[in-house]
């Protein structure tokens, strides 16, 4: 299988991120599983600190993944590759965020164009210094 047959059919391809790059990592030969790609649970990972940045900013304070939906994987992340998460605020509940969380690469050693591989929606509940769900503003 290539790459290209993870692509959807009928889909035009994203030629940019949306949101805002919110943590970028080079994946390491530690986090392959034993065909040499990236583990998915690695850039999994990655993704939820990314979303948990994005929403305690917005929040103001300490916030815990409740759930992830939504979660796509387009393309194999290679050793080396420089891994970008790109957040963006979907929904502001009474207590909860729903961030839309976007992975792209580019090559560590050759630089190339950036590449979507992964998508998701996580969703994040705000908590108190009880750790209790807690009251987002909703500015």
């Amino acid at each position: 299988m290539s790459d290209d047959d993870l692509e959807q059919p009928n889909e035009k391809p994203q030629k940019s991120p949306e949101g805002e790059r919110t943590i970028t990592v080079v994946a390491q030969p530690a986090d392959t599983n034993p065909s040499g790609d990236i583990f998915g649970g690695w850039i999994l990972a990655q993704m939820d600190v990314a979303g948990g940045v994005a929403a305690s900013r917005r929040a103001e304070g300490r916030t815990v993944t409740i759930g992830v939906k939504e979660m796509e994987f387009h393309k194999p992340v290679r050793v080396g590759d420089l891994v970008s998460c790109y957040t963006q605020v979907l929904k502001v509940g009474k207590t909860s965020l729903s961030i839309k969380i976007e992975t792209w690469t580019t090559n560590h050693y050759n630089p190339s164009p950036l590449q979507k591989v992964t998508e998701g929606v996580f969703t994040y509940v705000a908590l108190d210094e009880n750790r209790k769900p807690r009251p987002v503003d909703k500015s």
